[in-house]
Formats: C-alpha cells, structure tokens, sequence
C-alpha cells in the first residue's frame, strides 16, 4: 500500500513529539511505502533534516509558505469569478464554511486560476470593497487589502501543488496539511484521514490572540479563517483520529462529524526502558530532569523560577534541560539571562540527547508547557519508573492521574504558568523517597497497560486496511467526488 503522509511544521526538520511520531510510524510499517509531502515555514530550511528518512519513503517533496508570500506577478487579464466561486472566497475570509470544491477546481482544477493574477485583478479588488463595505466598516481599507491577500497567497498556492499517487492520504494536524489533504483526496478519489495531535483550531486562537503582529480588530478574522481551514479537513476526511477523549470532543465542537471521530493514543516501545534502574530508595541529592525544546511554548521561564523556588528549600536540586537549543535561538538567549538574573545555580543544558542515557539519572520529570498533545515525554519517563509533574494541559491529567484504571497517581498535575504551585507539587512528592517510588509504579503499570506502540501501530494498520477496503466497495457506485458539495 502506499500512503501520502502530509506534516506541517515539523517533520523532517523539527526535533518533537509529532516527528517523533512520524519516524515511529514510517520505521515500524516497512510493508507500506510513504510519500511525505512537508510544509514548512521557511525556505532557508529546504534539505536540512533532522531524522533520517526510512527506505520506505519513496518521495519527499517540500513545500514553504515563504515561497508563496514572496511570490510575485504582472497583473493581466483573467477568467473572471462566477458567483459561487466569489462566494466560497468571501465564506473562507469570513471564517464561514465556504464550498471548498469550488475553491480546489479554481485554483488547483485542470485549468487552474494563477494566484499572483487573481490577487492583482478587479475580482480580487471587488472582493476586498465588498468586505470593506459590510464587515470591515472600521478597518483601514489598506489593512483589510493587504490582510486578506496575506492570507489568501499561501492558501491559494498550496491548492496548486500536484496530487502525489497514493492509496491513502493522510495528514497529521489540520491547518495548512490538512487543507492540502483534502485537495489531495477531492482529486484523486481516495480515502482521507486526519491525526490531531494537539487541536489545530484552538492552537491557532491561542496564538492569535496574544499576538501583536495581529491587530485587535484582525484578529476575529484571522481565528475564523484558521477555524475554516480546519473545517475543509474535517469534512473531507472519512476518519478523524486523536489522542485522547478530551481532544475528541473539541474536535467535535468544532464540528467534526462524531461518527467520524476516533481515539488512538499514542504508544512507546517499553523495552527501550527495561535496564533503567528503579528509584534509589534512600535520602539523596534531588536531580530534577525536562525532556523538551528550548521553545516558548515550553514554558521553559517558567520552569527556571519554579526551580529558583525548589533550590531555596532543597539547595541540594539539580536541574537538567535535555533537548535542542536551537530552534528559537533568541529564547534560548532569555532563558539563559533569566538564570543569570536570578542567579540560580544547577541548571544545565544538555542539548540533544538519548532519553534512555538520561532517565536513570532523573528522580522526576517535569513538563511546564501551555501547550500539548499526548506528550511522548511523560509516557516515556513512567515507562522508565520515573514520577512526573505536568501543566494541565492537553492529555497530561488524564496520562498521570486516569482515575478509570485504578491505578492511583503518577505524580501531579499543576497549574500552567504557576512557578509557586508547580514548585509545591515536586516538594511535596519528593520529599519522601517511598512516595516517588510508589507513584513511578503506579505510572509504569498504566503505560503497560494504556499506551504500548503496539497496540498504536495495529490501530494504524487496521485504519488504513478499512479505509481501501471501503473504498473498493464503492466502485460500482460513483465515487462522491467532495464531500463538501
């Protein structure tokens, strides 16, 4: 079988947990060959990988959203809209549920509309004066025209990328992936499936709305428009995947079909941990651990001064911070002038590493994001007997206090960006070496029983073997070529 897998802003150049994801799940179905096609951010990119790429990955095409914004053409002549064309242009502005089918035969059909044209033509213009007049009375008309063709350009431009063959497609957020996705499915005929890791949608908002790149008055239109972004994923795929109950059902808030919608956690392969030794059960120097990019989303500030706290009550803490440094070199700098500020020893950064090098030398693992999925991170320390502390945030309670099991607690969870409770959390539960040891047994018991890769990758397997079986049933029937009409 060979499946087009479709990333956006990670794979292959971005060490996480979705690429991490990614990697597992290409390595571990040698029987399929991969198309990946990759979205990223930034040309200068282009090449630089930081995975390498399985045998099975037949192709790898790349794609940048800068290429699109600096893209640039001499105005002439062009096809003008048809009513319902226009139509679909102002719902996806608006943040509406446009006709994405008319949008896919515009710019991506036989004959398709070029990008840099449309955007220099009276249709666009008319487009923007049409807004001005109903929904943008209050803005700038210079703001609103160079908003909406910063939005559009990208967009419009990944609908033109050719339909890689395949026999299923399958994107790993929604978005800019999983837009192209749908493209991708709409024109070939072939079964579709979304994986949200962490909800695109809600991401997005979040971002938007502390962002001073977007003006107040911008920004309801810039979270609908990510919102009808998503929406074209969602109604176009046949099967939509997350990672636990929780983000299932902001999926289906968002308006994903429910009977579309499915829980698969992720999975680790325990037998990576099985020579970490268990917790030294006597009194000894508190050695603090993150696995984690040096990233704002990360937290990582945060994490600095709840250690600060720790040290004036257990000066014997330690603190390593293992993963890349330099994705966001400028936050690195502030992190490191934090510490310096704070004058808080015992702090190491320790860059890439070997998780199963570092674990055994960890009494805890601590997870201070604003932001996450189902962390890789957490399940992989249980899985070394490690107890955790994590922000309540994503699948971080249910992963370390899952009352349905019986198990009991892995550690704790605490509040997002709060140094003072974060810190009471690691002393309360480290103050005992029994009680660590407890709750590292209580975490390896629910990863054993909860969250295996192989019981991910049968998930998978028997996901895509549904999806063509399915699919051939249907050729004695005409194939719905958009489930959007």
């Amino acid at each position: 079988m060979k499946i087009c897998l479709i990333v956006e802003g990670c794979y292959p150049y971005v060490v996480g947990g979705v690429s991490a994801w990614v990697q597992m799940l290409l390595r571990r179905m040698p029987e399929h060959q991969f198309v990946i096609v990759s979205i990223g951010a930034e040309h200068k990119h282009k090449g630089q990988f930081r995975y390498e790429i399985p045998p099975n990955v037949t192709e790898l095409r790349e794609y940048f959203l800068d290429e699109a914004i600096e893209s640039d053409a001499e105005p002439r002549p062009g096809r003008p809209l048809t009513t319902a064309q226009r139509q679909a242009l102002l719902d996806l502005v608006k943040g509406t549920e446009p006709d994405w089918a008319q949008l896919f035969e515009l710019f991506g059909g036989k004959h398709p509309r070029p990008v840099g044209e449309f955007l220099m033509s009276a249709d666009f213009l008319s487009l923007v004066q049409g807004l001005a007049e109903s929904t943008g009375r209050n803005t700038p008309f210079k703001d609103l025209f160079w908003t909406l063709r910063s939005m559009l350009l990208p967009v419009l431009e990944l609908l033109r990328c050719p339909v890689p063959e395949a026999d299923v497609y399958h994107t790993v957020a929604t978005g800019y992936a999983g837009l192209l996705g749908a493209k991708f499915s709409y024109f070939a005929q072939k079964p579709y499936l979304v994986t949200e890791h962490g909800i695109y949608t809600r991401e997005r908002e979040e971002e938007i709305l502390k962002a001073d790149w977007v003006p107040g008055y911008f920004k309801p239109t810039w979270i609908g428009y990510f919102r009808a972004l998503s929406q074209a994923a969602y109604r176009q795929a046949g099967t939509i995947v997350s990672l636990f109950q929780g983000a299932r059902e902001l999926q289906v808030g968002l308006g994903a079909d429910p009977g579309k919608c499915r829980v698969i956690p992720n999975g680790i392969d325990i037998g990576r941990f099985t020579a970490v030794p268990p917790l030294d059960p006597k009194p000894h120097p508190l050695h603090l651990g993150a696995v984690l990019r040096i990233v704002p989303i990360k937290d990582v500030k945060t994490m600095i001064y709840t250690f600060h706290r720790i040290k004036a009550v257990r000066p014997d803490a330690t603190l390593d911070l293992i993963g890349p440094c330099d994705e966001d070199p400028a936050y690195f700098e502030e992190c490191k002038d934090l510490i310096r500020r704070l004058d808080c020893p015992d702090i190491r950064f320790v860059g890439r590493a070997d998780v199963t090098d570092w674990l055994p030398k960890l009494d805890l693992v601590l997870l201070t994001s604003i932001s996450e999925g189902q962390p890789f991170v957490l399940l992989e320390a249980m899985a070394a007997r490690r107890p955790v502390v994590a922000t309540n945030v994503g699948a971080c309670r249910e992963i370390i206090e899952s009352a349905e099991d019986g198990l009991g607690p892995a550690g704790r969870v605490v509040p997002v960006m709060s140094p003072a409770a974060i810190a009471e959390g690691i002393l309360e539960i480290s103050r005992s070496p029994a009680t660590l040891r407890a709750l590292a047994e209580n975490g390896y018991r629910r990863v054993v029983r909860l969250y295996q890769d192989k019981d991910f990758l049968a998930a998978y397997r028997a996901l895509y073997r549904q999806a063509v079986q399915n699919r051939n049933r249907e050729v004695d029937r005409p194939w719905q070529a958009s489930a959007l009409n």
